[in-house]
C-alpha cells in the first residue's frame, strides 16, 4: 500500500506531504482546486509522462517521492531479482523533472534508467480514470480486460508466440510462392551476376594493392633515379664530393681522438651509433635500388584488372560488400532451385507450428470460457450492490478465421439494463452512470485476484446519482476492506465512506496562487459534506450532512 506521499512544486501543489492507512481515503474539493493534479502527480511517481509543464512556475524542479509498505511477496520478489531488495518494509520511489528536461528516477535511493523504473512500478497501483468509461465503449479492451480478470497474461504470450511462430512460417511459404515464368526469369538473372563476380573473382584488398602498385608503377623513372641519388649522396659519393658516409667517417675519427684526450665529452657512442645506420641505411636503399623491377606491360594489367573490379561496384561499394552479394544470391539461387524440396518442408513446418498453436489456443479458450462464466455470475451479484438488479452482462465469443495473436476467439461484452431486453454490445446500449457502475463492477472483481495493494478511482461516480451513488459509496468501502483505495469524487454520499478525507484547496497567497490537501477533522468533514451537498441554506445542508454521518455510524 501508499502509505506516504510527498510533492513538491508540482503544478500548483508547492510543498505537499500526505500519510496514509489502509481502507478508503476520499479527496474532494471545489472543481478547478487541483484534483486531477493528484492523479498526475501519483502517475508521474509510477513511471508516466514527465512534462516540464508539471514544473511550477519559477521554479526549476519538481520532485515526487512515494513509500510504499505491505507489497505482495511476488512483487518483493520481484524487486529483489532486480537487485532492489525491500528493507525494513518499506519501497522508496523517487521522480524529479528538471526544467533542463533531464529526469531522475530512484528505487531504494538508487538511480536507475526510466525503463527499469516504469518496469518495476508494475503491479503497485491501479489507477481508474474517467477515460476507462470510453474504453470500455471500444470492443477491442474487452478481450485485454477479460485476460486480466482471469490472470491469463502467461498464457496469452503461450498463444501470440505460437501464433508469430506460425504466421512466420506463413510468410515465408508466400515468398517462394512466386509464378513459374517469374522464378525461372529471377534464376537467370542471378546465374548472370553470380557468373559475372566469379569470373572476375575479386580477393579482398585486392584493388587497395593495385592502386598502390600502379602508383608505383607510373613513377618507376623518378623512384629509380631518387634511390640512386640517395645510395650516392649517403655512400658513394659523386664529382669529387664526399659521401655523407665519408663525412661521418671523419667525424667519427675525430671524435675518437677528442675522448682520447678529454674524456669528459663522452659523445663518441653517439657518432659511432650514426655512423653504422648511416650504413645500414645506404645498403636498405642500394638492395631497393636494385631490386626494383619494371616489367613491360604490367602497367597495362593493373589498368584492366582495375576496371573490371571497377564494375563489380555495382554489387557493392568495396570487395567485401560484393562478395557477400554473391554469397546472398547462391542462397537465393539455391532456394529457387530446390523450391519443391523447401515446399515439402516449410508444410511440415506449417502443420507442426499450426498442431503447437492449437494445443495452447484451446488451452487459452477454454480458461477463457470457464473466466467469462465467473465473470458473468460475479457481476450478476456486483450489479446487485450498485442498482443493477435487472441488469445482464454477457461475454460472446467470435470465432477467428487464422491463428491470430489472441487466440481461437475474440471477446466483446454484451449488456442488457433492462428486463426482458436481449444483451446489445456494450457501446450500443450503456448509459454513462450504467458504465461507471459497470467499470467499479468489474473492478471490484479484479481486487478479489489481484496482487495490487493499491486502487484508485477518479471520479468513478460520474453521471451517477439518487439512491445507487449511496450504493458506489458502499462499494468502493466493501473494496477497500481488502485493498487500500483511494476515490477522487464529487458525491458527498461517497465521502462520507471514507476513513480518511483529504480537502483539496486552492488558495491565493501574496501574488502566488497554490493548493493544499489537508486532512479533515470530523467537524470539517461534516462542513465539506454540506458544501458538496449544496443548496441555497447552508444551514440545510449542514443539517443533512450531520444526518448522513450519522445514519453511516459516523457520529
Amino acid at each position: 500500500m501508499l502509505a506516504e506521499l510527498n510533492v513538491e512544486n508540482f503544478g500548483l501543489m508547492e510543498t505537499v506531504r500526505m500519510d496514509f492507512g489502509r481502507g478508503l481515503t476520499v479527496f474532494t474539493g471545489e472543481t478547478g482546486a487541483g484534483k486531477s493534479m493528484l492523479i498526475d502527480a501519483l502517475g508521474v511517481l509510477l513511471g508516466g509522462r514527465a512534462s516540464i509543464d508539471f514544473i511550477r512556475h519559477g521554479e526549476s524542479r519538481a520532485r515526487i517521492e512515494g513509500v510504499f509498505e505491505d507489497l505482495a511477496p511476488e512483487y518483493l520478489l520481484r524487486l529483489e531479482e532486480a537487485g532492489y531488495p525491500v528493507e525494513d518494509g518499506q519501497l522508496f520511489l523517487f521522480r524529479e523533472i528538471n526544467s533542463t528536461g533531464k529526469n531522475v528516477c530512484r528505487v531504494q535511493g538508487r538511480s536507475i534508467p526510466l525503463t527499469l523504473y516504469r518496469s518495476l512500478c508494475v503491479g503497485l497501483v491501479d489507477i481508474h480514470g474517467q477515460i476507462e468509461h470510453l474504453s470500455l465503449f471500444r470492443p477491442d479492451t474487452h478481450q485485454n480486460l477479460l485476460d486480466a480478470l482471469g490472470g491469463l497474461q502467461g498464457d496469452v504470450d503461450l498463444v501470440s508466440k505460437a501464433a508469430r511462430a506460425y504466421q512466420k512460417i506463413l510468410r515465408k511459404e508466400r515468398d517462394l510462392s512466386i509464378s513459374e515464368d517469374e522464378r525461372q526469369k529471377r534464376e537467370e538473372v542471378l546465374a548472370f551476376q553470380i557468373e559475372e563476380i566469379e569470373r572476375v573473382n575479386p580477393v579482398p584488398g585486392e584493388e587497395e594493392n593495385l592502386s598502390q602498385e600502379r602508383k608505383r608503377l607510373s613513377n618507376a623513372e623518378r623512384i629509380s633515379s631518387l634511390g640512386s641519388e640517395a645510395y650516392e649522396t649517403l655512400y658513394e659519393g659523386s664529382a669529387g664530393k664526399p659521401s655523407v658516409f665519408d663525412m661521418l667517417g671523419r667525424v667519427r675519427k675525430a671524435l675518437q681522438e677528442l675522448n682520447r684526450l678529454d674524456e669528459s665529452l663522452n659523445v663518441y657512442d653517439q657518432i659511432e651509433s650514426i655512423y653504422y645506420s648511416t650504413e645500414d641505411l645506404a645498403e636498405q636503399i642500394r638492395a631497393y635500388r636494385d631490386n626494383f623491377e619494371f616489367e613491360p606491360g604490367r602497367l597495362d594489367q593493373i589498368e584492366e584488372r582495375l576496371i573490371l573490379l571497377k564494375k563489380l561496384k555495382r554489387f557493392g561499394t568495396t570487395i567485401e560488400e560484393v562478395l557477400a552479394k554473391r554469397d546472398t544470391m547462391l542462397q537465393e539461387l539455391d532456394q529457387i532451385t530446390h523450391v519443391q524440396e523447401q515446399f515439402e518442408t516449410i508444410n511440415q513446418e506449417k502443420r507442426e507450428a499450426l498442431k503447437a498453436y492449437e494445443k495452447v489456443a484451446k488451452q487459452l479458450s477454454l480458461k477463457r470460457h470457464e473466466i467469462a462464466k465467473n465473470i458473468e455470475n460475479g457481476l450478476a451479484l456486483e450489479f446487485a450492490d450498485l442498482g443493477l438488479e435487472k441488469s445482464r452482462f454477457e461475454v460472446r465469443f467470435t470465432p477467428n478465421d487464422e491463428p491470430t495473436t489472441g487466440g481461437f476467439e475474440t471477446a466483446e461484452f454484451y449488456f442488457s439494463a433492462n428486463l426482458g431486453e436481449p444483451p446489445k454490445p456494450l457501446a450500443k446500449v450503456a448509459s454513462g452512470g450504467e458504465m461507471s457502475r459497470l467499470m467499479l463492477a468489474l473492478k471490484s472483481l479484479l481486487a478479489r485476484v489481484e496482487s495490487v495493494g493499491t486502487f484508485i478511482f477518479d471520479e468513478v461516480d460520474s453521471g451517477v446519482g439518487g439512491r445507487t451513488i449511496h450504493r458506489v459509496g458502499e462499494k468502493l468501502a466493501k473494496i477497500a476492506q481488502n485493498k487500500q483505495v483511494f476515490c477522487i469524487t464529487h458525491a458527498a454520499q461517497v465521502a462520507a465512506f471514507a476513513e480518511a478525507h483529504y480537502g483539496i484547496i486552492k488558495e491565493v497567497t501574496g501574488e502566488r496562487t497554490r493548493t493544499r490537501v489537508d486532512i479533515l477533522s470530523e467537524n470539517e468533514r461534516i462542513e465539506e459534506l454540506a458544501r458538496m451537498l449544496g443548496g441555497g441554506e447552508i444551514e440545510i445542508a449542514r443539517k443533512h450532512a450531520q444526518e448522513l454521518w450519522q445514519r453511516l455510524g459516523r457520529g
